[in-house]
């Protein structure tokens, strides 16, 4: 499915900056921030940062920056033109960048390891062609919402070393109400999220968020996101997502709102 800008107009407040709590077992354990823009009609920037906090930040003291921008296709889908990542543990950080053509081909990865000189990675073509990143995925299905009224799509995604495909399945639309830990009251479309592998190693056994996924379907629920509008100048946002895991259920919600005109901040965020 390709999404499209019609839905809105590009330049009319499409900047939106949302903050999301994540909660294990009613602990506050992780904060991120996502950053969407929007504003101009040939391109788009999206932005995403995240760090542990309370007691699992001091168990793990990790954090994350992911950051694409790219073209705005005829079709009003997204492209990469570049994806940055890179994550900080225990101090020690490791980066990577990718660079994506426009006409669907892998232009190159840079890696950049802790107390390293950058390093050209030479990747296989069967891996990165016809690939984009994980973010940009993400953001065409957000955008085609407004249109379809469903949750639904799917791309390959090239993550530094395997080729997968990310597929999100629609299931229902469903009327949510506003809490203390989550701003948002409205309809919302359901989906399951599902990463299946494509090319290159991925190991005998399940690891990262393959391990996770496969733990919760072990446990009938598979990751599950809820997407919706917020914003009528812009495409829908995740509202909340729930994760199950050997270790208890995972709960994200969006804590925080803003555009250039509209601010909404959960009870429990102003609290804290």
């Amino acid at each position: 499915m390709s999404a499209s800008t019609a839905a809105f107009a590009a330049g009319e407040g499409t900047q939106q900056k949302l903050i999301y709590e994540v909660y294990a077992s009613g602990f506050h354990v992780v904060q991120a921030r996502l950053d969407i823009d929007l504003s101009s009609p040939k391109t788009y920037d999206i932005s995403l940062d995240a760090d542990t906090r309370g007691f699992l930040g001091k168990l793990v003291p990790w954090s994350g920056t992911f950051e694409s921008n790219g073209w705005v296709m005829k079709d009003g889908s997204y492209h990469p033109k570049q994806h940055a990542s890179s994550a900080i543990w225990k101090k020690e950080k490791d980066s990577k960048d990718y660079q994506y053509n426009k006409d669907g081909t892998f232009k190159g990865l840079t890696i950049t390891e802790h107390d390293k000189e950058p390093e050209v990675k030479e990747v296989d073509a069967e891996l990165t062609d016809n690939t984009i990143d994980i973010l940009t995925a993400t953001l065409n299905v957000l955008s085609a919402y407004p249109l379809t009224n469903v949750c639904e799509g799917e791309a390959e995604i090239f993550d530094g070393k395997r080729r997968f495909k990310q597929t999100f399945t629609h299931e229902a639309n469903e009327q949510l109400q506003a809490s203390k830990y989550n701003i948002f009251e409205g309809e919302a479309a359901r989906c399951v999220v599902e990463v299946t592998p494509v090319a290159g190693d991925w190991g005998s056994k399940p690891r990262g968020w393959m391990s996770i996924q496969e733990q919760g379907r072990d446990r009938g629920s598979m990751p599950t996101v809820w997407i919706g509008k917020v914003s009528e100048k812009g495409p829908a946002v995740p509202i909340k997502i729930r994760v199950k895991t050997a270790y208890g259920t995972l709960f994200m919600h969006l804590a925080e709102f803003q555009t250039a005109d509209q601010l909404l901040v959960a009870d429990k965020r102003k609290k804290d």
